[in-house]
Formats: structure tokens, C-alpha cells, sequence
């Protein structure tokens, strides 16, 4: 292990001493030894040593930090500061070279594992705006002076690896942090995952420029370092294990979820600060056991920085606002954009498209076309009109590779992983050029997919193309295993595999499959989703579990309306989350088609407060009107659940008018963690107008003048409800 006295040496400083100043050294020593109680060195080994033996003795009987003190304490009696200075120079020479070496990476290699397209962020000069943003990531909510434990959260691919690295780069170039930090180390958990085991020792020496890292000086000041961990999720870390199997030992070997534990949960190094990237989902699951100083919600690119993004891609100012206009129009794009990775390949895609005279508006059909276009771009060259059978056969092993990757939990492959999916070590180097697939680390043969999402399209693909009996691994299951899967979220990591089967199955996508592979696809698939609705037809059980905007996205991503009527009549019980406008939109193009419903569970957060523009908000209006149509076209709903929503009287007015309705007749209402922002009067109306006989106001916060108009209600004698809770 490589350290500041082995690196530079002690014995260097000892014979820049004169022969009086050794001697009197070893006194001195002889001295410390006995002040400080430290354990003996033998005073005739001393007496008889030269400046090497000296030196090999202090490092032999003390701690590394304890030798080092120990000298300059005697060089100081010795008067001579300047041998003093020289080394504290050449310390510091490590901060300076770690940053060097960082800066270096960052640059060189940084992001380019996929294209240039990145690249570009880290080209710009950092603003002052950048340097206060990446300031306040490190900022505490509370006043009190204590090391950081800050989570960025974040849906995965939302571009928090582009932030932390752009914040590692800004460090290293002494724009921030310089004086509260003297070492930034980066861990993402996709890397480490594959280590099985692991001491901090090992993961600093990784990111280290040379093949050993000076780790008794790294961590002689653990106030100094902050440690960047990337992609939490990935390692399923509960946080529950026992005191007992934590370790704070930097130096001891563990399995890697218990030592990202130990330091998360203050065991290791409790005086250090920690940057967490992760998605919300883990962070919910953990937030109760850490005890972290802030949270920062990480949303992507604004719809201003995709805009200047078309414009530096397309340098035709008008060509790329018309472009950037079509993109606009879907919303689902404008969301996937919001991913600096995906942005630029929405982006590239077009421009391909538009450079070889074709019309770019089919493509912006859905997302699915997008990403299936941008890929089969990529495996065919320029001036060809097919690809060649060898680029057929790398996607197919692609996909087969990205299939066995979802079923495993697996988002980094090694060359063995690509040989077993049918990609041959001849075909690696083309995958790397065109993008398909990148290195984590230059110095390794460990793969990824650009994207998440990348990988999850090439998964569905593959389903469309062989059976699952085909694929080589057996933890590939069935497609309709998939499906159900992927609607009850059993698998936290896939976002749009489900979705990508279903929009591989419209007309167009299907023939651009089989241009593109030379041969018909099977049919088959959609039969098999025709028999899962008709399983979760007659299962009510199965209902209670589905995700209702996972499904809604699927239907919505096919666009097939008589298979929509049939997949929404199935549904007897719906509970949906609508988090943003995109949600909204797909939420209403389903629920408009549904007419058996006797349970609906929803909420919309504050999405139907939001200040938008006029044009925005009368779409946003529109999409909450046909949401709100399926009361009056469900007339048997008995039960309804809104929970974690904001209402002003606008909203809430449509939801009223269509619960008003005649032949409506809701019996359980429950309305939880609700606000009205304006008049409540029309929902006490509500209360008394409907033939409910069960009310569940928890975590609603009613005035006291409401509660006593509620009171007024309930005592009526035109009043059903026998249960309020």
C-alpha cells in the first residue's frame, strides 16, 4: 500500500539532517517515546541505526500518522521548519494530483462511453449559477454544524450521473468546495455490484491515477473527503442490518451492500459527508433508518434547456424550432427529453431522419417509434437502404443480452454475458462506435446500455423476434409473466419494458421490424396480452395489486382503440398515481373508454394547481373532464378513494358535476390527505346530495367552521352515512 513515507520517503528527511541534527534527533525521539508513553523502540537499536534503519524502525513500531507526528514534532525542537514546509508541500501534492487525474478522466473519458453528445455539457465554461447550484446540492436544512448526508432523487436516466460529474469536474477545477473538501471519490453502485466484496481502501485505490492510493493520509482527515454514491437502487440496500455486521474498519474486506451501509449509517467514517444519487422509491424504503441533512429532487432538463439544445444541434435557427414544435406536441417525447442522454437522441434521430429526406412526423407518433428508429439508424450505414446480416445479428443479440439483464436485475454485462447472448468479441468494437453499448470504466471490459430505457427497448424487442424458450438463460421468463409483472411493479426497475410491448405491436412499428430484420414477425403476442385481460378479468385480487398507470401507459403507447375498450372493460377496481401533465393525458385517453368500474382509487398530487400557461391549462382542464367522464359511463362505482390531491374550485367543479350526476350512486367516499384551495362548499353539497354511507376524511384538514357545517350535514335527516372516520 502506497503512503506519503513510502511514496517520498522518511529516510530522504532524515539525511537532509547533519550528523549533530541524527544525533539529537535520536534523543529526542528517545524522549517522545517516554512523554507520549508510546510503545519502546530499543534505545541500543536506535543508538547504532542509520538514517534508513531509523526510518524502516518508525514505520515498523508505529501507525504511519503516528510516525509522521512523531517527526515533525523533532523537527520542530530541531528547528527546522523548512523541512517541515517541504513535505507539507509535497502532501498537498496528492490533492493537486487526485484533482489532475480526476479533471483528466472527466474530460477524456467523462461520458464519452456513448457519443460526443455529452461532451458538449462538459466543453461549456461553468457559470457562477452552476457553481451556486452545485454549492447548495451540499447544503443542510438545519443550522447545526455537521457532516453532509444529502440524496439526489431522481427516476433512473433522469441525468443525475451528468450532474455529479459536471459537480466533480467543477471541484476539480477549483471552482467550489476547495477548502471544506480535499478529495472527491466516485462510487456508482453498478460498478461496485459486480465486486461482490470490498474494503473502502479497495474503492479509493480504484479511483486513484496510480496502482496504489495513500490511504493513510486520505483518511487522517475524513472531515476533508466527500463521497459521491451513484445509483443506490442498484444494490437493493435495505439498511437493516444488525449493529453487529456493520464494520469501521476502512481496511476490512465486507460484502459491498454492508459496507455502503457502514458508511451510510455513520459506522464508517461518521465525520465525512456523503452525496447519494438514488431513485425515490429507494429513498422512501430507507429515509427512516438514515439520518441524512437534506433531500434535492433531481427533474432533468426544464423545457428551456431542451430547447437550447435543439437549437446547438440543428444550426438552422427555424429548422430547429419547428423540430423542437413537433416534439412539443407530444408530451411523452418532451418527458423523455427531460433525460440528457435521451434528449440528444431525440434529437439526432430527427436530424437523421430530416438529412435523409424523410418526414420526421410518424416518428414522433409515440415513443416507441422514436427509440426503435434512432436504433435501427444506428445499425444501418448512411448510403444503405437494409441492414447487412451481420448488423441484424448484433441487435438480436443485443436484445437477447438486454433481456437477460431485466430478468436478473443485471445493467452491467461482462464479455462473458456478451459471448453467451450471441455477440461475438469481433462485434464489441463496432458496438462501442455506433453507441449501442459503452464501459463503465476505459481500463475494463465491462458493458453497459446507453440508457436504461435503451436496454428496455432492446428487451421488448426480443420478445417479438424468439420465443423465451429460446433465449440461453433460464431466468428469461414469458411474456405474459412480463406483463403482469411489470403492471404490479414487481420489478422497480422496469420503467417502460411493458410499455415497449406494447408499442412494438402497432401496425407501423411492426413493419419497420420486419423491414429491418428481413422476415414476418409472430402474431402470437398480442394473443397471449388478449389472454391476460381475460385473466385479470375474473380475479379481483389481481386488480387490487395492478397499477393503473402502468396499464393506462401500455394501452396508451398501442394505440389500438377497440383493444383499449376491451383491456379498460375488464377493470372492475382501478388506483392510479397522476404525478404530472404526461400522466394526465394517458390517464384520459383510458379512463374515457371505461364502463365496468365498482372501485376507483386515485390521486393527482398538486398537478391540478399548477400555474400553466393558458393553452396548458385548458388542455389540462379537458384531460380532467374525460377522467372525471368515467363516473357518469361506470354508473355501478361504489367506492372511490381520492387521497393526495390539491383541488381549486375550477377542478373540483368538474369532479362535482359528474359525481352529481342522476343515476350515479356512490356508497364509500374517502377522501385523505386532501386540500381544497377555495370554497368548500360544493364537496359538503356532495356529502349531502349522494347516497353515501361511508365517509373517511383522515389526514384532510378541515377549519372549524367547516367541521361544524360537516356536523350540521351529517345530523340531517336526508343523510346516509352511518360510518365517518
Amino acid at each position: 500500500m502506497a503512503s506519503f513515507f513510502s511514496d517520498f520517503g522518511l529516510m530522504w528527511y532524515l539525511e537532509e539532517l547533519k550528523k549533530k541534527e541524527f544525533v539529537k534527533f535520536k534523543e529526542f525521539l528517545r524522549q517522545e517515546i517516554l512523554q507520549l508513553g508510546l510503545k519502546q523502540i530499543s534505545w541500543a537499536e536506535v543508538k547504532k541505526s542509520s538514517r534508513e534503519d531509523l526510518a524502516n524502525l518508525l514505520l515498523k513500531h508505529y501507525e504511519e500518522k503516528q510516525a509522521w507526528d512523531i517527526t515533525f514534532n523533532i523537527f520542530e525542537k530541531l528547528n527546522r521548519k523548512d523541512l517541515i514546509e517541504r513535505a507539507q508541500r509535497e502532501i498537498a501534492g496528492h490533492p493537486k494530483l487526485y484533482r489532475a487525474h480526476l479533471k483528466a478522466k472527466l474530460t477524456h473519458y467523462g461520458f464519452r462511453a456513448f457519443s460526443i453528445s455529452t461532451q458538449d455539457f462538459f466543453r461549456e465554461k461553468f457559470t457562477k449559477d452552476d457553481c451556486d447550484y452545485f454549492e447548495n446540492l451540499l447544503l443542510s436544512m438545519r443550522t447545526e454544524t455537521r457532516p453532509h448526508m444529502v440524496f439526489m432523487n431522481g427516476v433512473a436516466g433522469i441525468g443525475k450521473t451528468l450532474i455529479l460529474k459536471k459537480l466533480m469536474l467543477a471541484w476539480s477545477e477549483g471552482l467550489m468546495s476547495q477548502n471544506k473538501f480535499s478529495y472527491i471519490f466516485y462510487f456508482c453502485c453498478q460498478d461496485m455490484k459486480e465486486l461482490k466484496t470490498a474494503s473502502l481502501a479497495e474503492l479509493i485505490s480504484r479511483e486513484w491515477p496510480s496502482a496504489s492510493a495513500p490511504i493513510e493520509e486520505i483518511l487522517s482527515n475524513p472531515e476533508k473527503l466527500l463521497f459521491i454514491i451513484d445509483s443506490l437502487e442498484v444494490m437493493e440496500c435495505d439498511m437493516d442490518e444488525q449493529e453487529s455486521e456493520l464494520c469501521d474498519n476502512c481496511m476490512e474486506k465486507k460484502p459491498v451492500n454492508v459496507l455502503i451501509s457502514s458508511l451510510l449509517r455513520r459506522k464508517m467514517l461518521p465525520e465525512s459527508s456523503f452525496l447519494i444519487a438514488t431513485t425515490p422509491e429507494t429513498f422512501e424504503r430507507i429515509k427512516d433508518i438514515i439520518e441524512y441533512t437534506n433531500v434535492k429532487n433531481i427533474k432533468g432538463f426544464l423545457e428551456n434547456n431542451i430547447n437550447t439544445y435543439f437549437h446547438r444541434v440543428f444550426h438552422d435557427k427555424n429548422k430547429a424550432q419547428e423540430v423542437f414544435s413537433l416534439v412539443r406536441k407530444n408530451e411523452q417525447l418532451i418527458t423523455v427529453c427531460q433525460a440528457p442522454v435521451l434528449c440528444w437522441m431525440v434529437i439526432t434521430c430527427l436530424k437523421d431522419e430530416i438529412e435523409k429526406g424523410r418526414d420526421p412526423i410518424p416518428i414522433c407518433r409515440c415513443t416507441t417509434s422514436l427509440y426503435t428508429t434512432h436504433i435501427f439508424n444506428l445499425f444501418t450505414p448512411q448510403s444503405a437502404q437494409y441492414p447487412s446480416k451481420k448488423s441484424q445479428d448484433q441487435l438480436q443479440g443485443l436484445c437477447s443480452l438486454a433481456a437477460e439483464g431485466m430478468w436478473t436485475d443485471t445493467f452491467v454485462f461482462s464479455e462473458e454475458a456478451l459471448r453467451r447472448n450471441g455477440i461475438m468479441d469481433s462485434d464489441i468494437p463496432t458496438l462501442l462506435d455506433i453507441g449501442m453499448l459503452g464501459k463503465i470504466r476505459e481500463s475494463e471490459n465491462i458493458y453497459i446500455f446507453p440508457h436504461p430505457s435503451v436496454q428496455e427497448v432492446c428487451a421488448a424487442i426480443f420478445y417479438l423476434l424468439k420465443s423465451h424458450d429460446d433465449h440461453p438463460s433460464q431466468d428469461v421468463r414469458d411474456v405474459e409473466t412480463l406483463f403482469f409483472m411489470f403492471l404490479m411493479k414487481v420489478k422497480v426497475r422496469w420503467v417502460f419494458l411493458g410499455c415497449f410491448i406494447f408499442g412494438l405491436l402497432h401496425k407501423s412499428e411492426q413493419e419497420k421490424l420486419e423491414v429491418f430484420f428481413g422476415y414476418q414477425l409472430s402474431q402470437r403476442i398480442k394473443d397471449k396480452l388478449y389472454q391476460c385481460l381475460e385473466t385479470i378479468r375474473g380475479d379481483e385480487n389481481l386488480q387490487e395489486k395492478i397499477d393503473g398507470m402502468k396499464l393506462f401507459s401500455c394501452l396508451f403507447e398501442l394505440e389500438d382503440e377497440a383493444f383499449l375498450v376491451q383491456a379498460m372493460n375488464c377493470m372492475e377496481k382501478i388506483m392510479f398515481v397522476a404525478k404530472d401533465y404526461s400522466d394526465f393525458i394517458i390517464a384520459a385517453y383510458c379512463l374515457k373508454h371505461c364502463s365496468t368500474l365498482k372501485r376507483l382509487s386515485f390521486s393527482t398530487q398538486h398537478v391540478l394547481i399548477e400555474e400553466l400557461e393558458k393553452s396548458y391549462m385548458e388542455n389540462l382542464l379537458t384531460c380532467w373532464s374525460h377522467m372525471c367522464s368515467v363516473f357518469v359511463k361506470s354508473k355501478d362505482i361504489q367506492v372511490l378513494q381520492i387521497k393526495e390531491t390539491s383541488f381549486n374550485e375550477s377542478t373540483f367543479q368538474v369532479l362535482y358535476e359528474s359525481l352529481m350526476n342522476l343515476s350515479f350512486t356512490l356508497k364509500r367516499l374517502m377522501v385523505n390527505n386532501v386540500t381544497f384551495f377555495g370554497d368548500v362548499f360544493m364537496f359538503f353539497e356532495l356529502i349531502q346530495n349522494c347516497s353515501l354511507e361511508y365517509l373517511n376524511l383522515s389526514r384532510s384538514f378541515l377549519s372549524h367552521n367547516e367541521v361544524k357545517l360537516l356536523c350540521e350535514i351529517l345530523i340531517k335527516e336526508e343523510c346516509n352515512i352511518k360510518e365517518l372516520v
